[in-house]
């Protein structure tokens, strides 16, 4: 069994982690979506606090909400799982409700072209500085990040499904628009970063648990490419990507292990977000020093018992292989799970840490 590098470690073996979906929070704590949420700078601190006590009052006994005492000037929701900002930034227009997440309404850009100063322009980023300013002043710092969701991700969301016929037909076009894309990122997490030291909890909460800060990049829409595509246009901005450690993917799809030769040629994948329907054992195999994150389905977990849930998270930590390289999560489970559900998931992995851990113990 190998132990975490530098880059990787965790405060914990099997750090667990959840994130309720807006339906969720509407429900159960009358919390509302809307446009303030995002923005207004006092709703955003009294939201969040609000969030981190309900969590507290349900799951305190398994180490969330610890900050309910805490007025914490978070600049973005990093108790939701939604990226909307960088494609409302780049013209999409995005539609804020009470009970769900922001919806981003694709812009279907008739060119592929972006200027990057006339981005940073926009209203919803002057908002957000505005906000940032707002919340240092008040504070004297900031904490939290905003999702900044990925390159693929934010070319669906501006140019529309026309991307793929691109990809075909202007290849060379597709790679000078995937540039610009990545120099928004790069401007945009680069002041995230430098305010709050993060960039990507509110991507996935479990890399709070890590102690250097993991650069996690969306390819939510990568299960709709193949891996030739894939190297083709979007592998180098992960390798580059990579060399300023720790870095990380998300895969939210089904089928992350499609891509696992791919991303086996990254020099450091050090963080593995892996979709529901991943075949672990196979991306372990490929990737062997790489943190592998559990993403249980927030669907099937309404359905399933006690027993079931604990012998679905075994199965995968097992098939894992490293319970030091390994994280359980469930992301965007909405109203209809009920606490007991989410009180088998961390009683679980409470149960196989205690076990690992006395196994790591005992090889010493």
């Amino acid at each position: 069994m190998k132990a975490p590098t530098n880059y990787i470690s965790v405060q914990n073996i099997l750090p667990v982690d959840i994130v309720l979906a807006p339906e969720w929070w509407n429900k159960h704590e009358g919390i509302t979506f809307d446009s303030d949420f995002f923005f207004h700078p006092m709703k955003r601190v009294e939201e969040e606090q609000h969030m981190e006590k309900a969590l507290y009052n349900r799951w305190g006994k398994f180490g969330l909400g610890k900050n309910k005492d805490i007025k914490s000037p978070e600049i973005g929701a990093v108790h939701l799982a939604a990226g909307y900002l960088l494609s409302e930034m780049m013209g999409c227009k995005v539609n804020y409700s009470d009970s769900h997440p922001p919806q981003v309404i694709p812009a279907k850009r008739e060119d592929l072209f972006l200027d990057k100063d006339e981005v940073l322009k926009s209203d919803a980023f002057e908002k957000t500085i505005k906000l940032l300013e707002s919340l240092k002043e008040k504070f004297g710092y900031l904490t939290g990040d905003i999702n900044w969701g990925g390159i693929l991700n934010l070319a669906l969301d501006v140019r529309g499904e026309q991307i793929f016929t691109d990809m075909m037909l202007s290849p060379e076009e597709v790679k000078s628009y995937f540039d610009q894309i990545a120099s928004v990122i790069n401007s945009f997490t680069s002041k995230i970063g430098s305010e709050t030291k993060s960039t990507s909890i509110s991507v996935n909460r479990v890399v709070r648990h890590f102690e250097k800060p993991v650069f996690l990049h969306s390819e939510c829409s990568h299960t709709m490419i193949s891996a030739e595509d894939y190297e083709a246009y979007l592998l180098d901005y992960d390798i580059a990507w990579s060399k300023n450690r720790p870095f990380g993917i998300h895969y939210c799809g089904p089928d992350p292990h499609r891509m696992a030769e791919s991303f086996a040629k990254i020099p450091h994948l050090d963080f593995l977000d892996v979709g529901w329907g991943g075949d672990i054992k196979m991306l372990r195999r490929f990737l062997p020093n790489t943190f592998l994150n559990i993403r249980l389905s927030p669907v099937e977990i309404i359905h399933q018992t006690a027993d079931e849930i604990k012998a679905t998270i075994t199965r995968l930590v097992n098939d894992s292989d490293n319970p030091c390289l390994t994280g359980v999560c469930c992301i965007n489970m909405d109203d209809k799970v009920s606490d007991d559900k989410i009180d088998a998931i961390f009683k679980t992995v409470e149960e196989l840490r205690e076990n690992y851990s006395k196994s790591i113990t005992g090889n010493l």
